[in-house]
């Protein structure tokens, strides 16, 4: 007796039960999504980050918010190793400033050895340019030629619909984030706040 291939298999079960299927599929895997982004926001390790102006055509993009942060920009120390390269994955250690803000002190490629007080968080490499936006939302070109752009998945943040108009009018220095980082070094948004007074709060689900 010949054996039934895969495809012979699969087309002997109803049409129902393989649409049943993949739709428990399919919602196994958001399930899946969800409960890795709450385990985050739950035992996260919470950093502050201070806001930084983007061009005001990107500020805000329907009901998502665009961000960006001193720790976007990161200095690479290349001695010994071979230069970072776009779309790499890398590993920025966060020390805190003088108020609170999480700031960033080195990036690596591998998980760096354990600091007290240091929070590491994973990111990827946008771009190798030299330049920077300062403080101030200005290109700043000085300093050493190794500047890294990194993203953390921390860039955009959805608001209700039509709830935006506050953040889009808003200087962006006065917009403070919450996020919390994982200990695999992964991180979302846990709160917006503007002068200090929370905005949104992300729920836990």
């Amino acid at each position: 007796m010949r054996a039934l291939s895969a495809d012979n298999l699969v087309a002997k079960v109803p049409l129902v039960w393989r649409a049943l299927a993949t739709a428990l599929l399919l919602g196994l895997v958001l399930l899946a999504l969800v409960e890795q982004r709450a385990r985050i926001l739950r035992g996260g390790a919470e950093i502050r980050l201070r806001s930084v102006p983007v061009d005001p055509r990107d500020l805000f993009r329907g009901d998502y918010v665009i961000l960006a942060y001193p720790i976007s920009t990161v200095e690479a120390d290349a001695a010994g190793q071979p230069a970072f390269e776009r779309g790499e994955r890398v590993y920025v250690s966060l020390g805190q400033d003088e108020q609170g803000f999480a700031k960033a002190t080195g990036v690596t490629r591998d998980w760096p050895k354990a600091v007290d007080g240091t929070v590491v968080i994973a990111g990827r490499v946008t771009s190798t340019s030299a330049c920077a936006t300062n403080a101030d939302g200005d290109f700043d070109c000085s300093g050493r030629r190794n500047r890294l752009r990194i993203a953390y998945g921390l860039e955009s943040y959805f608001v209700p619909q039509g709830e935006g108009k506050a953040i889009e009018t808003t200087d962006k220095a006065r917009i403070e984030v919450v996020a919390a980082v994982s200990s695999s070094g992964e991180a979302a948004i846990k709160r917006l706040l503007i002068d200090g007074k929370p905005l949104y709060a992300e729920p836990p689900y």
